[in-house]
Order: C-alpha cells, then structure tokens, then sequence
C-alpha cells in the first residue's frame, strides 16, 4: 500500500520535473524570438543578391547606351571630314585614328576593335543599313570561344559630289549574362553596336 502511494506520488511529482527541465529553454527561445539585433543584417543578406543584381543591370545598361550614342557620335564628326574633302586621301588606318579621337578611349587605345566600312554607292535608295555582319567564331587552345565580325574593312572616301556610306562596327563585352537579363545579341556574350551615315560629298 506504501509502495503504490510511494509510485503515485512520483508519478504526480513527474510533470513538475519535465516541466523544470524544459522551462529553461522554453524561455530562451521566447527571449531569442522577441531578440531584435541582427535583424537587419539578416534582412540585408537577403536582399544583397536581388538588390546588387539591379543596380549592376542599370549600369550595364546605362554603359550599352552610352557607348552607342559615343560611337554614332564618332561616326558622325569622322565623317564630316570625308563631306569636306579633308580626309580623301586617308587610308582605313587614318581613317580609324581619326574615329578614335572621338571616342573618348571607350573603345580601347587605338580602337583596333572597331569594324570600319568607308564605301561609295549609287544614291541614296542604294543605302544599306539594316544588314547585321555575321559572326565567326572557334574555340582556342584554352578552351575559350573566340568571336570575330564578317566585315570586309574597305575605305573609298569617294569624289566630290558623290554618295557615300560609312559604317562603323564594335562587339561590346558585357559583364552580366542571366537568364532573365541579358542584353547580348552575339554568341559570345557580347552585343553589336553600329553606326552608319550616308552623305554626299560637297563640291570641295
């Protein structure tokens, strides 16, 4: 009879016990959840990946833009000088150095990159503006997928009087490839710029 009383006392006593060893941690874990400190830092390593992904896809778009308008420009104020008679007796190299003067070294040093198209045609219904150079590309000896245009560089600054075109060609590199954002438009991850004048030349 002691026995039993003895076993229902403990048994009684048991929940007391459980409770006492848990309630330790059960208010540790409801101090931990009220606990505010970090919370921003948690939040902001969250947010880094989305956030810093936008402001480098402003900036890569923001560059894309930028060079077109520099190279349009450098097309431009080149060209000029063939209107005028100044540069008919240019090669394509003079031509580029020219060309590269405005462009502000955005696209390189001595802008061997750039694609250039001095040609004369028939009027101005003869323009061609709309057809995109093909793209060549092969795999080098260290693996890396190496892109080149299919331009045939010629200058023929023309005669006076006559119509002529002038094209210009750079593959920009881009930065950010994603799925969800990429501006390129060439295999190898890179975007075509291009800009074109047609003109005749002056009675110089």
């Amino acid at each position: 009879m002691q026995a039993l009383q003895h076993s229902l006392i403990l048994m009684a006593q048991r929940p007391t016990l459980l409770r006492r060893l848990i309630s330790p941690a059960v208010s540790r874990g409801h101090a931990f959840a009220r606990d505010e400190r970090g919370v921003t830092a948690i939040e902001f390593g969250i947010l880094a990946l989305p956030f810093f992904t936008i402001i480098y896809a402003i900036l890569e778009t923001t560059m894309v833009f930028l060079a077109g308008q520099v190279l349009d420009g450098a097309v431009e104020d080149a060209s000029r000088q063939i209107k005028t008679g100044q540069a008919q007796t240019f090669d394509i190299g003079d031509f580029r150095g020219l060309l590269c003067g405005y462009t502000f070294r955005l696209f390189g040093p001595d802008c061997s990159g750039v694609s250039i198209r001095v040609d004369v045609i028939d009027d101005f219904s003869s323009a061609d503006t709309g057809t995109v150079p093909t793209t060549t590309c092969e795999v080098d000896e260290d693996g890396k997928t190496v892109c080149r245009l299919d331009v045939d560089e010629v200058y023929v600054p023309g005669a006076r009087r006559q119509v002529v075109q002038v094209t210009a060609y750079f593959r920009w590199p881009l930065l950010i490839n994603l799925p969800y954002f990429n501006l390129s438009n060439q295999p190898d991850s890179t975007r075509l710029l291009a800009a074109t004048r047609v003109f005749r030349n002056e009675p110089f």
